[in-house]
């Protein structure tokens, strides 16, 4: 789990704390990859959108887009109408059609209204409903936003042993809302927690930091009733000076079960949920696996069934990819991810990233090697399908003026 504090706003999010390496410009023709990253963009690969061409535009998106009758619709971490306590604008909820066209539907105004949404949003019924980092008690929100903009506070985080900082997406199951948030809970530690649509929140598990995990920060999965989701940190083994997190399940009411623990070799460091395809659950470790990437492991691809049989399907190497910091998604059966750094590319001294496809046997191709400058850098978020083409964000990159010369993140298309 990546961290960024500035001045005194602490995130989970890994892309902050390099944006000065987003602004690399494409490679010159004729140089080693322009020709490939020439043909990759002519074949599939578009640019729809840069952040940053304005002082109300969003800056950083770090979640999933969402596809609601065409239009998809996300949220960025920073940017937008208004500036809070850390001296960073608040962040916004936006739309964009699939053709480029972009509307901010809503500035975060200060923390009281909730402020730095790291999270994607969910479509319940035709309302959003999504989650925001910092909050009225410092510690986050659940809103709910209409794609005509109108927001609303459901719940505020951190009062007493509530939970706190939810840096993950919302799933719904029959009419409830679940999540996850990184700290907070009896232990501070991270914890599970339900909301209603009205907004009554309940923490369901308060994670110890122990053999059950801690810092579950990622969206839970839905499997017949049962959600499943992982743990950043915690877990029985321990990978350098943390232990390499878990796999879990809990039941709605709250009853709790670590599957899987990892142990570096077989993954490390889970930093996105898990895909369910036909029962079994697919996922990615950010850290861990057969491969060193500048002195850390690189990252793996794993699948795993509801009892607990693990297996790693995809070591990254860095070529091919490394830090895969968002879940994945399933089109006809073939799997589509994004890597936050690795490929072909370098933006001033790291790796810009890359999209992959991936087999539910791990046979992995690289799609799209970012270049940085306009073409976008550091994807933390996954894909999601609309019309035929996969839609994504990156968190740096673009064509936008906004940030100082270090890119504000753009939104992107691939032919699947």
């Amino acid at each position: 789990m990546k961290r960024i504090t500035a001045s005194g706003l602490a995130l989970s999010i890994s892309a902050t704390a390099l944006l000065a390496a987003c602004g690399g410009s494409q490679p010159p023709i004729g140089a080693p990859g322009a020709m490939e990253q020439t043909l990759q963009a002519v074949r599939s690969y578009q640019v729809l959108y840069s952040f940053g061409h304005n002082a109300d535009d969003g800056r950083d998106p770090h979640d999933r887009l969402t596809n609601i009758g065409g239009t998809l619709y996300g949220t960025t971490v920073f940017g937008g109408k208004r500036r809070c306590s850390a001296g960073y604008n608040c962040g916004t909820v936006f739309s964009i059609t699939t053709g480029g066209t972009e509307t901010v539907l809503y500035s975060f105004k200060t923390e009281n209204d909730g402020a730095n949404p790291e999270a994607a949003l969910i479509d319940v019924a035709g309302t959003l409903y999504g989650t925001t980092y910092s909050g009225a008690y410092g510690f986050g929100t659940v809103f709910s936003i209409t794609t005509g903009g109108t927001e609303k506070v459901l719940h505020s985080f951190g009062n007493g042993t509530d939970a706190r900082n939810p840096a993950a997406s919302l799933i719904e199951v029959k009419g409830t809302l679940y999540g996850t948030t990184e700290f907070g809970g009896k232990h501070n530690r991270g914890t599970i927690f339900s909301i209603t649509t009205s907004g009554y929140e309940r923490v369901l598990h308060s994670s110890t930091g122990g053999s059950d995990g801690a810092n579950p920060a990622r969206a839970l999965v839905d499997v017949n009733g049962t959600l499943y989701g992982t743990t950043n940190r915690g877990g029985a083994h321990t990978c350098g000076r943390y232990r390499c997190g878990t796999v879990f399940s809990i039941t709605t009411g709250g009853t709790e079960k670590v599957l899987h623990n990892f142990n570096g070799t077989d993954g490390q460091g889970p930093d996105a949920g898990l895909l369910d395809v036909n029962g079994t659950l697919y996922g990615t470790t950010s850290k861990g696996g057969a491969y060193t990437c500048g002195g850390i492991t690189c990252g793996t691809v794993f699948s795993i069934t509801t009892g607990g049989a693990q297996k790693v399907l995809h070591s990254f190497n860095g070529t091919d990819g490394e830090d895969p910091a968002a879940g994945l998604l399933n089109v006809s059966g073939a799997l589509y991810g994004t890597t936050y750094l690795g490929g072909e590319h370098t933006c001033a001294g790291i790796t810009c990233g890359t999209v992959f496809r991936i087999t539910t046997r791990g046979a992995e191709k690289v799609l799209h090697s970012f270049a940085g400058g306009s073409d976008g850098a550091l994807p933390l978020a996954g894909l999601i399908k609309a019309n035929g083409s996969l839609y994504g964000t990156t968190s740096g990159g673009g064509g936008g003026s906004g940030c100082s010369g270090n890119g504000c993140g753009t939104v992107f298309s691939i032919s699947p």
